[in-house]
């Protein structure tokens, strides 16, 4: 049964991952919005993957409730975020912009310990998921509104052509997953000691 439980997941990951990567020549041609951050929806859904939303989120719950929970709303996208710029050095894949939709993957000899126009996985979307699997974890309720706003974020960075589709999904589920393990044990409303 346990087996079961994790070889599931994976196997669903690991096939919308590639189906992403199947996808990204079409994704990258079809679906494109440059203005998209020129509007207060597109700006909001960027922040999702950022620090910027989700330090004061856990100062604000941690004020109101101080549970365990609270601290795990800012370590579980700061540790996503670290470990997308971690993984953006080892993958060294450059941003589909700069290269007209092709991909285009960095000597380890140029620039090598800059992200800087590297796009896989998306921080974003690894901070925004992370972010948003502890908010379901601690908050059950608010999982819609976290995961809506989370593939909201992961949608822009892809309508803006800031990265494919697969860096999406990959840094999404990389996201999930590092929420997930931080907050497998946290159980809703337990006070912080």
């Amino acid at each position: 049964m346990t087996l079961r439980r994790t070889l599931v997941p994976v196997l669903g990951a690991g096939l919308a991952t590639a189906l992403a990567f199947r996808l990204d020549p079409w994704v990258f041609q079809h679906l494109s919005n440059p203005t998209v951050y020129d509007h207060d929806w597109g700006r909001l859904l960027r922040v999702m993957g950022s620090l910027v939303l989700w330090a004061p989120l856990c100062l604000a719950v941690w004020l109101e409730q101080r549970t365990r929970g609270s601290g795990l709303l800012l370590l579980a996208p700061a540790l996503a975020g670290g470990l997308a710029e971690l993984l953006k050095l080892l993958i060294r894949r450059e941003r589909p912009d700069l290269h007209a939709g092709s991909y285009v993957y960095r000597s380890f000899a140029e620039r090598p310990f800059d992200t800087h126009d590297l796009g896989f996985p998306s921080s974003h979307a690894m901070v925004a998921f992370a972010g948003a699997a502890v908010l379901a974890r601690c908050y059950p309720r608010a999982a819609p509104v976290g995961y809506a706003l989370a593939a909201g974020c992961a949608l822009t960075r892809v309508l803006a052509q800031a990265h494919f589709a697969s860096d999406v999904v990959a840094g999404g589920i990389a996201g999930w997953a590092v929420g997930y393990w931080l907050g497998r044990a946290r159980r809703p409303g337990v006070p912080a000691a």
